[in-house]
């Protein structure tokens, strides 16, 4: 019989009586907690007069501690989040019309590209005349007519105040006449007539006159009416753009309202994005904003306006922010997203995992207390990054359960394994 063989089945069953029955002892001798085998008489005197400690209380501490439940805490310190509002939006043009047509006819002008730059007032679309000319004449040559007509509606009327004074003086004198029986009834009552008859010659002459002036407005607005007309053959660029369209193509019919060209200016260029209504009221008109493009082009500029009411669907409210644009490299409708500058405040970032729900189904974090106990603290989602989730609402120094909080409620009693942030 071989000596090795039977000394190792000797040294297996020792280390496996040991790992059995002595486990604790063992476990405590690898952490070097063996306690020393001999004490002084000193000591076990003094150890004789120490009462004993109470086997039952003894069990109940270490019974509870093997009642708590282990987790991983997070000791996590509030740190300040920088002052900025996260959206998405998109690259808007800061003005687009589609220039239309006011009154019927043909072009005669070549059309223009698009693409092709344009300034205030340069011509787009011109429409053949036909007898508008003629008709602004014809115009013209009333409104001459009319003004001539009316001195004379005039003389006539101060020719009929003269006859009413007459008839007045004649009618005055019949009746002093007749007063003294000088004078008989048959002249007092023609006097009278003549006297009502320049009366009314006056409103003849004023209602003439009326007439006259009345031809006048007439003529004039004929004539204006005629130049507007003439006006509207030529159509031109409402402000410094581009053009998003051809112009209409020569000889073709154009009606009221029909398009002769889109045009859009892009030299300022508005980033337009949707905050929610939970961040609106962080932004101001004026605030310093940046953009950055699809492209990764990054952009500058300033709020102009924070929309008052939301959007029905989305309750959101619109924000847009003026950049410049003057070498036009922005095109309208571009991907961007948008940091709003705004008051910053402090916040604590935590892993995703660690958001969970009460049973009220509102959203938080289980923090560890003094007492070594589980409890739940609501939080306001602040910012959503790749590396973690930037949270409001805890104390400046929290220690978050990151491992076990779904395991655990409202004063159960935990086990804590602490880490650091950077772990």
């Amino acid at each position: 019989m071989r000596l090795i063989p039977l000394l190792t089945a000797v040294a297996v069953s020792v280390g496996l009586y040991f790992l059995v029955f002595q486990r604790e002892d063992l476990f405590a001798f690898a952490r070097g907690e063996a306690q020393a085998e001999t004490i002084s008489t000193g000591d076990a005197d003094k150890k004789a007069e120490t009462p004993a400690a109470d086997p039952s209380s003894t069990e109940a501490a270490a019974e509870t501690q093997d009642n708590r439940i282990g987790v991983v805490v997070l000791r996590s310190q509030a740190r300040p989040l920088d002052s900025a509002v996260i959206l998405r939006g998109q690259t808007r043009a800061a003005r687009q019309v589609e220039v239309r047509a006011e009154t019927s006819s043909t072009i005669i002008s070549e059309p223009l590209r698009k693409g092709h730059h344009v300034k205030t007032g340069d011509l787009l679309c011109e429409l053949d005349a036909g007898t508008r000319h003629a008709a602004h004449q014809e115009a013209q040559a009333r409104l001459i007519e009319a003004r001539a007509q009316a001195p004379e509606a005039a003389a006539r009327l101060e020719e009929a105040k003269a006859r009413l004074r007459e008839a007045q003086i004649n009618l005055t004198a019949a009746e002093k006449l007749s007063v003294d029986g000088y004078a008989s009834e048959t002249r007092l009552a023609a006097a009278r007539a003549a006297e009502r008859s320049a009366v009314a010659g006056i409103a003849t002459a004023e209602g003439g006159l009326e007439t006259s002036r009345a031809g006048i407005e007439s003529a004039a607005a004929a004539v204006a009416s005629t130049e507007k007309e003439i006006q509207r053959l030529r159509i031109t660029a409402p402000f410094d753009g581009l053009l998003e369209s051809d112009t209409a193509e020569i000889g073709s019919l154009m009606q009221p309202g029909s398009l002769c060209a889109t045009v859009i200016q892009l030299d300022t260029i508005k980033v337009v994005g949707y905050v929610p209504e939970t961040e609106v009221n962080r932004i101001e008109v004026g605030a310093l904003a940046g953009a950055e493009l699809a492209n990764g082009m990054r952009v500058q500029g300033t709020v102009t306006f924070v929309s008052r009411s939301a959007d029905p669907n989305t309750r959101t409210f619109e924000v847009e922010i003026a950049v410049d644009n003057t070498d036009l490299r922005i095109r309208d409708g571009q991907t961007a997203d948008i940091a709003i500058a705004a008051e910053g405040r402090k916040a604590h970032k935590l892993p995703q995992s660690a958001l969970t729900l009460d049973n009220e189904g509102r959203l938080g974090v289980r923090l560890v207390r003094a007492d070594h106990s589980a409890g739940f603290e609501r939080v306001d989602v602040l910012r959503d990054t790749s590396d973690g989730i930037w949270v409001g609402g805890l104390p400046d120094e929290a220690d978050v359960i990151v491992v076990g909080q779904d395991f655990v409620t409202d004063g159960v009693p935990v086990r804590p394994t602490y880490r650091e942030a950077s772990q």
